[in-house]
């Protein structure tokens, strides 16, 4: 593989790359590429994993080093599952792992090849020294870029309720110095913190981090607009995106066929209608991300006939001139996703895997 073709594999379908120089710079100079991406622990394994799993192979195809960190302690500091340590401990191990591994089988990418780090095996590892890092990243960041920094735990600012929360962003961006990576991954909702990290990378005498940002996949539900600073209608991200609070927003990785059928048939797709429509979020960045790929419609012959799109393109503009019919795409989306899915759903007939997923 060619210098270029690395750095293409490893920049596909990403909405940021802080910055691409930095990374054609660090491809050039012949370091080994080591990356790494947190998981809060909580909720149950998504189709939104999955997509964060293609970004992950295109990284193993590009011969970067994977790690996982499972961020127990920031779950415990974002009071999720029972606002304990020890189940963030215990879920983090038995369910998390365990379910990034059938999303990784789903992907194509190889879940052997994956590092999983649980975070108070890392911090009990590194000791004072990883807490030195933590001050020294506070100390190199302001307070209103900190607090900005906290929408990165779901948050908005005015839910932050005590002097701990400030803590997450200063962990999150000591984690990236901790592991020694050199490739930072993330949702584009994590883009504050990264910037944090690379910020306080000249305080710690560490190289600042490269950071990659995926697309956020829409929730199935009638996407939350706000208007930006610009007074555009923009998606507010953390309402318009899959949650546990809302099932019916999302396609877990263990859903029956008939689940996923029913989910599908419910989502928000307003007939012509292109912005902010989930079900065509998910053609286009799930189903048309791998190259080559192509859809099949199902249709009656009244309705036109079966029909195969080989480009998101041409689905787009028949959807938009009304020729695609919502029913009939949803219809061709639940029947990729339970065949996408098979995977995960296998790996969850194991026993005391399917008794470690989540009640919620």
């Amino acid at each position: 593989m060619t210098k270029d073709e690395k750095f293409n594999l490893i920049t596909k379908n990403l909405e940021e790359v802080l910055t691409g120089q930095e990374l054609k710079d660090l491809i050039d100079s012949g370091t080994h590429l080591k990356h790494y991406i947190g998981f809060e622990i909580s909720g149950k394994g998504h189709i939104g994993w999955v997509f964060t799993m293609q970004k992950i192979k295109d990284l193993q195809d590009a011969g970067v080093e994977i790690n996982i960190l499972l961020a127990d302690w920031h779950t415990w500091l974002n009071k999720k599952l029972d606002g304990t340590l020890e189940t963030a401990k215990r879920v983090a191990r038995d369910y998390f792992e365990e379910a990034l591994k059938a999303c990784a089988l789903c992907a194509g990418a190889d879940p052997n090849k994956i590092n999983f780090v649980l975070g108070s095996e890392l911090y009990e590892k590194l000791g004072n020294n990883y807490w030195a890092m933590v001050i020294k990243v506070a100390k190199a960041t302001t307070l209103a870029r900190m607090l900005r920094s906290t929408t990165i735990m779901g948050r908005r600012e005015s839910e932050i309720s005590d002097t701990a929360m400030l803590v997450y962003p200063a962990m999150q961006s000591a984690d990236i110095f901790a592991l020694g990576v050199n490739i930072a991954h993330a949702g584009t909702d994590q883009r504050n913190v990264h910037v944090v990290a690379r910020e306080a990378a000249s305080s710690l005498d560490q190289k600042k981090p490269i950071s990659i940002h995926h697309h956020l996949l829409q929730g199935l539900l009638q996407p939350v607009l706000k208007t930006d600073e610009r007074g555009k209608q923009v998606l507010d991200l953390e309402a318009a995106k899959m949650s546990k609070s809302k099932p019916e927003s999302a396609i877990y990785i263990h859903d029956t066929p008939e689940e996923i059928k029913r989910k599908i048939s419910k989502a928000y797709a307003p007939e012509g209608v292109v912005k902010f429509n989930p079900i065509l979020d998910w053609v286009k960045n799930l189903i048309f991300y791998v190259d080559n790929q192509s859809l099949q419609v199902k249709r009656k012959a009244e309705h036109g006939g079966d029909i195969i799109y080989n480009s998101y393109e041409d689905l787009e503009k028949d959807y938009a001139e009304k020729r695609l019919h919502p029913e009939d795409l949803k219809i061709a989306v639940a029947e990729w996703l339970i065949k996408k899915l098979e995977p995960a759903r296998k790996y969850f007939e194991d026993p005391k895997r399917k008794s470690a997923i989540p009640n919620l």
